[in-house]
């Protein structure tokens, strides 16, 4: 009985989704579209041949970045009597860049003053003569707030330059 019931109650739905079948207001606006004039198709464009470019202006200045002014007067010239000790044992701590280390402290005793630098994997102690960073550069003086360095480095020309270098005493936060 319930059964029968639904599949009334469904057949009655279907007979309702159904309609009288009148389209004439979309019979008529089909009809008017047809009767309207055909639009004109523009043409298509005309196919322009690939002309290759070479630039030619690759080696020059970018116009985005200021000029560089290069005075060759006030560049310093090396020496040939200046040059690294080629056959000396390098020690540990030239193997790293010198922008790594930070000083972090001073240690002294009856043998004189060391630095404390931080880098190259930890704290290092370092004296007067040792050698520090991959330009050859030689420690020469030690005080409570910085470590000077002298480096050698090549001047672009076959001659040595000695370039003087200071490791400051990082602050604490």
């Amino acid at each position: 009985m319930i059964r029968s019931s639904l599949v009334c109650v469904f057949a009655l739905g279907l007979v309702g989704c159904g309609g009288n079948g009148d389209f004439s207001d979309l019979q008529s606006y089909m009809d008017e579209v047809r009767a309207r004039p055909p639009g004109a198709i523009e043409p298509a464009p005309k196919f322009m041949p690939y002309e290759s470019f070479t630039y030619s202006a690759a080696a020059m200045r970018s116009p985005f970045q200021p000029p560089v002014k290069i005075e060759m007067l006030s560049r310093q010239k090396g020496s040939k009597e200046i040059k690294p000790d080629e056959t000396r044992v390098k020690q540990f701590l030239e193997g790293f860049n010198i922008e790594v280390f930070e000083m972090v402290g001073t240690l002294s005793n009856d043998n004189g003053m060391f630095a404390l630098v931080n880098g190259a994997g930890g704290v290092h102690r370092v004296k007067v003569g040792d050698y520090l960073g991959r330009n050859y550069g030689r420690i020469i003086a030690i005080d409570e707030s910085k470590v000077d360095v002298i480096e050698i480095v090549p001047d672009g020309e076959g001659g040595w330059l000695e370039r003087p270098r200071s490791i400051s005493l990082k602050e604490r936060s």
